[in-house]
């Protein structure tokens, strides 16, 4: 009977855990967002040179790097300090400490939506670089696309890595300021 009874309370606890609204709200703002950035990467690279369809992948290896730092920083961060902060009304706290209090959906969103798109996107956009660069250069397209796939992976794991380090030790710090820039576009 108590075995039943415990076994009940766990499922509660399960159904609790599980937020479906959260999941679907999610799938539809990756899609979106994979849209906007694969249109971006497949409209716009094979229309510019090969410096300027290079500086978008970087782009996109920098926004993927920086938004897993924010959500390594956000799990890892102390709320104490943005609750005095919001308590003196400083610019940004309060969003700080509402990241913080859904730091599962905010580091799902930073680290799994805006980071692995952006991979994923990078990816495809190195493809385009490597067979424009391959073409320009007159190397071998086989070749050329294993060392830019190869560089794109290696500076996205490195900067992650890197990143991820940052995100620990200065978690405060890059929560707050992420923070601040959020409440400039926050009423």
């Amino acid at each position: 009977m108590k075995k039943d009874k415990n076994l009940k309370d766990l499922k509660k606890k399960t159904k609790k855990l599980i937020d479906y609204k959260w999941i679907i709200q999610i799938f539809f703002i990756s899609f979106i967002i994979s849209i906007l950035f694969s249109f971006t990467s497949e409209m716009v690279i094979p229309n510019v040179n090969i410096f300027i369809g290079t500086l978008i992948l970087i782009v996109f290896i920098v926004i993927g790097i920086a938004f897993d730092m924010i959500g390594v920083a956000v799990t890892s961060s102390d709320e104490a300090p943005f609750h005095a902060m919001a308590s003196r009304k400083v610019r940004g706290a309060k969003i700080a400490v509402k990241m913080k209090k859904n730091a599962d959906k905010v580091s799902s969103f930073c680290n799994d939506v805006i980071g692995d798109i952006c991979g994923i996107v990078s990816g495809s956009a190195g493809s385009i670089v490597s067979l424009g660069l391959a073409q320009h250069l007159n190397l071998n397209s086989f070749f050329t696309s294993l060392i830019v796939t190869a560089l794109i992976a290696s500076f996205t794991i490195g900067g992650k890595a890197m990143g991820k380090s940052i995100a620990i030790n200065k978690s405060n710090y890059i929560l707050y300021e992420f923070s601040k820039i959020l409440a400039f576009f926050h009423k």
